[in-house]
């Protein structure tokens, strides 16, 4: 709570010093909700609020500066700022007064009295000509000049200061400075007014200014270092916010902890891990508001196969990043660095469930692709694991005569069960995924019998059953050419194998029977759509060769005679055949 409360506080005097006094009220008012009791917050907002010029808010400020610290002569100064901003010069005087019993050589609050003073004396001796007196009076004639970006720079300007300065101690010296366009356009800022401050001559345009004033003006140039009575002020400027020993030795602490952590980094980079530990560490102990000290650490810690402290370090980079409001990237980092401490402890396949969520937990901080990569290494290691530890063929060989057992009942649903936990307990078996296919086939899913039927012959691929498995779910598909070259393919490990043999001659059959054109219309409009969704069909009818083939088959009976000399092209007019989409008569 205290570094939240310190970051904020930090900020506000940032936004201050920059001269973004909204940026530091917000910021100081962060802190304040998170200590309502420190004295010098609100003592710091007071002055961001009069320096915008809002002295209602930074007298209610002010006031409670004091409440929370009477004895501290900077609250009554702020009070009295706020009051000569509301041009309440009485009540302003007694602050300052009040301020200076506990301190009584304090120059900020002897100003502060004077400038009250001077405003009652305005008060008392104003009379109705000096109705533009009010812009000029108070330290609030300054705050605006500051806050404007108009006249802002002019405060740079050591003879403008002065002749505002002099108006200021009496207003009725403005006609004096009308020719100076920067004194014009600041009186504009003041009365909130905006004009020409250029006549078509040159001069200063202004209302109420006599002839022969302007005249004065104009032939007698005012010197004012000269002027009788004259005594040049320093600049008033926003009173600035109160920084405590404690805020700048956090800075210095901050600074040390920077150095110690760029050691370190240069040690880890010479594998010089002991040392690095020892230099992270400090680096923590002076400043724990940056958890990438700590997640440094954990890596060290990480590369010694130190997993537990490793662990440790995440979590606690983890828990005080949520307080801070670290950078969600440094969480997921952490996160992320805890997870591959996990998973280089894992033994069993139970041991990554953790890592496996930690690792979900940083993508959800930030989506990073090391940890998405690290997440499917994880994972696909865990299913490794699970497969090794569930392994077991003699259990395998049971589930599998039970699934048998069901498929001679016509229980496909149920055999398809126990052989997919055969498999399970025995993954590289190839007749059990011969088994399941048979299954599948005769339950009609037919893809995922085809999908068993080419891990059959994968696992094994002078298992002839593989092939006829796979045959018959081609054949079942009216992949009749798909289904002779898987039939052909078995053939090659079994040439006298029966099973094989009469697929063979099934799709021939059925081969023959298309290219006849013996199909019912509805059997070749079956025939045809399939084709077309076929790969290899679309491929042939999309080949310029092809269709030039095609062409002279119907135009060109030469040149056919020609093209069917080429296999190449013979053996894709088969294929055409086969699906329907050309019919011999």
């Amino acid at each position: 709570m205290a570094a939240a409360v310190d970051e904020a506080k930090s900020k506000g005097n940032a936004a201050f010093a920059a001269g973004n006094f909204t940026d530091a009220v917000r910021h100081f008012t962060e802190a304040i909700n998170l200590s309502p009791n420190n004295h010098v917050l609100y003592s710091n907002r007071s002055a961001a609020y009069a320096s915008l010029s809002k002295f209602s808010e930074a007298l209610i400020d002010a006031e409670k500066t004091v409440e929370l610290k009477p004895d501290w002569s900077k609250g009554y100064s702020r009070v009295g700022a706020a009051y000569l901003g509301l041009n309440n010069y009485n009540d302003a005087v007694l602050a300052y007064r009040k301020g200076l019993k506990i301190d009584p050589n304090n120059e900020v609050l002897k100003s502060g009295l004077s400038d009250a003073q001077s405003g009652q004396g305005r008060g008392r001796g104003r009379g109705p000509s000096s109705s533009f007196g009010d812009a000029f009076s108070g330290p609030e004639m300054w705050a605006k000049l500051t806050s404007d970006p108009r006249t802002r720079t002019y405060l740079q300007q050591p003879d403008f200061v002065r002749m505002m300065q002099d108006i200021q101690k009496n207003p009725n010296n403005l006609d004096f400075y009308m020719k100076d366009q920067r004194v014009m356009q600041a009186f504009g800022v003041l009365l909130g007014m905006k004009w020409d401050t250029r006549t078509s001559e040159g001069g200063v345009k202004m209302p109420g200014g006599s002839p022969e004033r302007k005249r004065r003006a104009e032939s007698e140039p005012v010197k004012e270092e000269k002027r009788a009575g004259y005594k040049a002020q320093p600049v008033p400027q926003p009173e600035p916010v109160e920084v405590s020993e404690e805020e700048k030795e956090l800075k210095e602490r901050k600074v040390l902890a920077l150095k110690e952590k760029e050691a370190g980094n240069a040690a880890y980079k010479k594998k010089d891990f002991e040392n690095a530990v020892q230099l992270y560490t400090k680096a923590i102990e002076l400043d724990d508001a940056d958890i990438s000290f700590l997640t440094n650490r954990a890596a060290v810690f990480l590369e010694m196969g130190k997993y537990e402290d490793c662990m440790k370090d995440c979590d606690k980079a983890v828990q005080r990043g949520r307080e801070l409001r670290s950078d969600y990237k440094m969480i997921a980092r952490a996160l992320t660095r805890k997870g591959t401490a996990l998973v280089k402890m894992a033994k069993i396949s139970k041991d990554y469930e953790p890592a496996i969520e930690t690792f979900q937990k940083a993508l959800t901080e930030h989506r990073n692709p090391e940890t998405l990569k690290k997440l499917n290494e994880a994972e696909k290691a865990k299913k490794e694991l699970e497969q090794q530890e569930y392994f077991d063929p003699q259990v395998a060989d049971e589930e599998r005569e039970k699934g048998n057992q069901f498929f001679k009942e016509q229980k496909y649903p149920e055999a398809v069960s126990r052989y997919t936990e055969s498999l399970r307990r025995n993954p590289k078996d190839p007749r059990t995924y011969s088994n399941r296919a048979a299954c599948y086939t005769k339950l009609g899913a037919l893809p995922e019998g085809l999908k068993d039927a080419e891990k059959c012959i994968e696992l094994d691929p002078t298992f002839a059953k593989g092939y006829t498995r796979k045959g018959a779910v081609q054949f079942f598909m009216k992949e009749f050419e798909k289904a002779m070259e898987t039939y052909q393919a078995g053939l090659k490990y079994d040439p006298q194998n029966q099973e094989l043999l009469d697929g063979v001659r099934r799709c021939v059959e059925q081969m023959k029977k298309t290219s006849r054109g013996d199909l019912t219309p509805e059997e070749l409009k079956e025939r045809q759509a399939k084709g077309m969704q076929d790969p290899e069909i679309q491929n042939i009818l999309t080949d310029p060769v092809m269709g030039q083939v095609l062409a002279d088959f119907q135009e060109n009976p030469k040149s056919a005679q020609k093209h069917m000399k080429n296999p190449l092209v013979m053996n894709k007019i088969k294929k055409l055949i086969s699906a329907g989409i050309l019919q011999v008569k």
